[in-house]
């Protein structure tokens, strides 16, 4: 059965399902979202959904415009607490017994009362969905059917596919719609195909796209034919297009890499030019960057001294760096004669006198025990 066409039949228990989702997203419950995602797994062949339609005004109008079946529910005085579980159960069974092609059914809904149904169509060799949120949703539902669709899941979107299917649509008869406008609608396609790991045959990609959207036509794009509808996305670089034998395949193009390659290829271009990083012009523009700095520090200091002294309301003049002067090593035997030039200015004639003649100092000549001593 997985490589087998799903025929779905959709049984909706609204009252449920509608009470789960408003309290558990405060939000109201949206048929659309879920319709469109069990296109994804198969073509949907019935639509019933149970409920209590004289209280629900907005809801059965949005069930109208989906083309769902409603089947109304009458409470009794006592309550109607599972007859829409009943009566979706048995109509279920029924359609299992008569109607042979409908090989799928899918189960909207989260009370656990539901796991008998879902069981008896399993033994009939039926494919069981089930929709719902996970917060509300029994768990026992969740784990015995073939696939749990949850509804936070289903509604989390970027834009809501009815408008992206309004975009499609011309807005005058005769009007070409832009390549461009159908290019999520195929992604989904492929997607879809590359899950099931079927090959993206012209013929195949055509009928998923019509699985998931019944109103795309290649004639409101200006193609004849399915061929010509993918060669001119392939001229306008929105796919890529591949003879297999005697078909062709359709994929989807590397868009990262494809963005990717004129910005790197910028790069390679740019190194090697002066001035460029990594280029010939790096090591002279790193010079000129250092002594650019070495003749501004010395500008930056003057004017913090400059602001520091303009505080008074003076003008100052602007200081000039000093140009700093070549040290200059004295000569080891020069230093002993400026010395003793500097204490003796007056060379003496002949050789110096020994240290005993020499004249005393003047404190010496001028103190009193000096005057005793010459007295005869």
């Amino acid at each position: 059965m997985p490589d087998e066409q799903l025929r779905i039949a959709v049984f909706i228990d609204f009252d449920n399902i509608e009470i789960g989702v408003r309290s558990t997203m405060n939000k109201d419950f949206d048929v659309g979202s879920v319709l469109e995602a069990l296109k994804e797994r198969g073509e949907v062949i019935s639509k019933i959904a149970y409920g209590n339609w004289k209280r629900h005004g907005n809801a059965s109008r949005m069930m109208s415009e989906q083309a769902v079946q409603m089947v109304q529910r009458d409470p009794t005085p006592r309550g109607d607490k599972n007859g829409a579980d009943i009566n979706l159960a048995l109509d279920a069974l029924e359609m299992a017994f008569t109607k042979p092609h409908i090989n799928a059914y899918a189960i909207v809904g989260g009370d656990s009362d539901f796991i008998a149904l879902v069981e008896k169509l399993k033994q009939y060799n039926k494919a069981v969905f089930v929709v719902g949120g996970r917060g509300f949703t029994s768990a026992i539902l969740q784990k015995n059917c073939r696939e749990f669709i949850s509804y936070e899941n289903v509604v989390r979107e970027p834009e809501p596919r009815r408008q992206q299917q309004a975009a499609r649509r011309p807005a005058r008869r005769g009007e070409l719609l832009p390549l461009e406008g159908v290019v999520p609608l195929l992604e989904r396609a492929l997607r879809l195909l590359a899950e099931r790991e079927h090959q993206p045959l012209l013929g195949l990609v055509k009928s998923t796209m019509l699985q998931l959207d019944s109103t795309f036509s290649e004639r409101d794009y200006g193609s004849g034919s399915f061929l010509d509808f993918a060669q001119k996305l392939a001229h306008a670089r929105l796919v890529d297009v591949a003879r297999i034998d005697s078909n062709y395949a359709v994929k989807l193009p590397e868009r990262l890499h494809l963005a990717e390659t004129p910005r790197l290829a910028a790069k390679a271009t740019a190194v090697g030019q002066p001035g460029a990083p990594g280029g010939e012009g790096a090591e002279a523009a790193a010079e000129t960057a250092a002594a650019t700095g070495e003749q501004a520090a010395p500008a930056q200091a003057g004017a913090v001294r400059r602001s520091r002294r303009g505080r008074r309301g003076t003008p100052r003049k602007a200081a000039v760096p000093a140009r700093p002067e070549p040290e200059r090593e004295a000569p080891e035997a020069a230093a002993p004669l400026e010395v003793a030039a500097a204490e003796d200015p007056q060379p003496s004639a002949g050789p110096a006198p020994p240290p005993s003649e020499a004249a005393p100092p003047a404190a010496a000549r001028r103190s009193p025990a000096h005057r005793r001593r010459r007295k005869p």
